[in-house]
């Protein structure tokens, strides 16, 4: 039987899990170089980023029953590391702190974890650190919010906006270029371009055929997508600067943004959109498909810094309305 797509990818990440709590050393009774396990280890973490903590606070945080948080503080309050207070304005409340010597242990487990971090991510090329950053971060986040219930940052609402906004030019171009230094091995000319072409095109946002989108979520751009009404002539639309941050693409985000700048060019009545692209991007090839641009030729170059197969897509309105009519859509 042949593994849905669900379960090819459950498969893997349940690998990957396995081998990090192994590697990162949680099948041992003690962690991080100390003598404590890996829950008092955490229980030393969280006091430590917050000044203080109550043994129900830090039962919530480390998502383990009160009683074994009580257990595991009280061996922490007797080998020094911690010290129980009472609260000025409630007699119930016993906050925990570290004492000196908790301050210390934590100081040698941050150095631990540091240390093994930075060595695992020198055995990484440098471009993809973010993407090991933040996938691990949201499938973290993923897995609290199925347990709690609540909502995952990679669930938070993505809005689409319009026109210039400050620090466009500079994100558009971070993201191009790590992608591309990435993926095609591109490198400073190729940012500076598309640095220098973006920041041109700003200047001619206020004309009707121009316009510009970007995916913002909590303030932050993390995608945009460029229609540029003039520099292929009359009639004829340049898709430009279509990016979506590292991590974000296979969920939507992309198609969303190629739908805004599609209905504006219909819209606008476009004859036809052309967009410029490299060999190899599969993912991106099938998304420009869907939406009926067609590959309309392609050639070595090395215009960018290093030797690649450029393609030029066309989707002409004729075209699309063409096979609308074949597909009985019209």
């Amino acid at each position: 039987m042949t593994d849905s797509p669900l379960q090819a990818t459950v498969r893997p990440i349940r690998d990957a899990s396995r081998r990090l709590v192994r590697e990162l050393g949680f099948m041992k009774p003690t962690l991080a170089g100390t003598e404590f396990s890996a829950s008092a280890v955490h229980a030393l973490i969280e006091i430590g980023a917050r000044d203080y903590l109550t043994s129900g606070e830090l039962s919530d945080i480390l998502n383990l029953e009160k009683s074994s948080v009580s257990r595991m503080v009280r061996k922490l309050v007797d080998a020094g590391e911690l010290v129980e207070s009472v609260s000025e304005t409630d007699s119930r409340i016993k906050p925990l702190s570290l004492t000196g010597k908790g301050r210390e242990t934590l100081a040698a487990i941050d150095a631990f974890a540091q240390e093994q971090v930075v060595a695992a991510l020198n055995n990484l090329s440098p471009n993809i650190h973010k993407t090991v950053r933040d996938g691990l971060a949201l499938y973290a986040d993923a897995l609290e919010a199925s347990r709690t219930g609540s909502m995952s940052s990679a669930m938070r609402p993505v809005t689409i906006e319009t026109g210039y906004r400050p620090g466009v030019i500079g994100r558009a171009a971070e993201m191009h270029a790590r992608f591309y230094a990435n993926t095609v091995g591109f490198g400073q000319f190729f940012e500076s371009k598309v640095a220098s072409g973006l920041a041109e095109f700003a200047g001619r946002l206020d004309r009707s055929s121009n316009q510009l989108w970007t995916a913002i979520e909590d303030g932050n751009i993390v995608g945009t997508v460029v229609i540029d009404g003039e520099d292929l002539g009359t009639g004829c639309a340049h898709l430009r600067w279509f990016i979506v941050e590292d991590g974000r693409r296979g969920g939507g985000l992309g198609r969303r943004l190629l739908d805004e700048a599609i209905s504006f060019c219909d819209q606008q009545e476009f004859a036809e959109i052309q967009l410029w692209t490299f060999k190899g991007l599969d993912a991106a090839r099938r998304l420009y498909e869907t939406f009926g641009f067609v590959l309309d030729e392609e050639w070595p170059g090395q215009q960018w810094g290093s030797e690649v197969t450029e393609q030029r897509f066309v989707r002409r309105i004729r075209d699309v309305g063409r096979r609308m009519q074949t597909a009985g859509l019209k």
